[in-house]
């Protein structure tokens, strides 16, 4: 199903894709905004699907929220012009696919390690929906198509760029920074899953992560140490959290950084809260020692 957003402009060839999984809060409103910059008159298109190959079998695909009708007012007040909301057999008429794309190494640790098959679900569809929405080939004359994604998931836009990269897809990925509440808890449609306390514990991650921010510039071996400190303490308060992986990670390849990197970096750490697992990170960068 094709949502039309009603914009006064001259429709030209899709020039600009925001992917989501619905839900949309502010954080999706920053990269359409980010979209609609980019693209001037050209066309912004918001995707919104829910996609099965991305959930294992004991993730929430089926209390995902699912909130259609008001992510089209979010979309349309942050200047998309179509949303692209396909039910399940538009976009896999056959049934789940049978050839699909495979993350490779650098989408085995991390989140990939936690969720099996989520990176190889999550690439095929990206893949799908940039044919769905867009003819990759640009015509003559005209812009790349441009895609963007969100910082806060670090691993999933390192692995949509390699993938950009080795498929040879004439997109330009583009990246918007993570947008965080007033205290610092990064937006996500999990967060709604918070009880009131959880939602305080949340706060952790981010400290953490400014606390690696702040030690920074003592090396990458002292921006890690400070994080974690602030993830211990957090694991013995009420509600715990329960730390999944902390890592500072080269955001090329989404392996672990050396204790020597020097460069661009990227801390990034997942963890249970209750039952709702979160993730958020932030760039760093290192200079060479002196």
């Amino acid at each position: 199903m094709t949502r039309l957003v009603h914009h006064a402009r001259d429709l030209a060839p899709a020039s600009a894709v925001v992917m989501t999984m619905g839900a949309l809060h502010d954080g999706h409103a920053a990269l359409i905004r980010a979209a609609r910059a980019h693209a001037g008159d050209g066309v912004v298109t918001v995707t919104v699907f829910v996609n099965p190959l991305q959930f294992g079998p004991n993730e929430d695909l089926d209390r995902y929220p699912r909130t259609l009708e008001a992510d089209v007012k979010l979309a349309e007040a942050a200047g998309a012009d179509f949303v692209f909301a396909p039910d399940t057999g538009e976009v896999y008429p056959g049934g789940p696919p049978q050839v699909r794309i495979t993350a490779g190494p650098m989408g085995e640790g991390f989140e990939g390690a936690s969720r099996p098959g989520h990176f190889d679900g999550m690439l095929t569809v990206v893949a799908k929906l940039l044919h769905l929405t867009n003819p990759l080939a640009p015509a003559a004359g005209t812009p790349r198509t441009a895609a963007f994604f969100g910082q806060k998931d670090a691993q999933q836009l390192a692995l949509v760029r390699r993938m950009a990269t080795d498929l040879n897809f004439p997109v330009d990925i583009v990246s918007v920074p993570t947008v965080r509440e007033d205290d610092g808890v990064a937006l996500s449609s999990r967060n709604r899953y918070l009880s009131q306390q959880e939602r305080v514990a949340a706060r952790a991650l981010s400290r953490a992560l400014f606390a690696g921010r702040d030690a920074a510039g003592s090396g990458p071996r002292a921006a890690v140490a400070a994080a974690r400190a602030v993830l211990d303490a957090a694991a013995r308060e009420q509600p715990p959290v329960g730390l999944d992986y902390l890592a500072l990670v080269d955001p090329a390849t989404f392996t672990e950084a050396a204790p020597d990197h020097t460069g661009p970096a990227v801390l990034a750490v997942a963890a249970k809260v209750g039952g709702t697992r979160l993730i958020d990170n932030i760039p760093l960068e290192f200079g060479a020692p002196e």
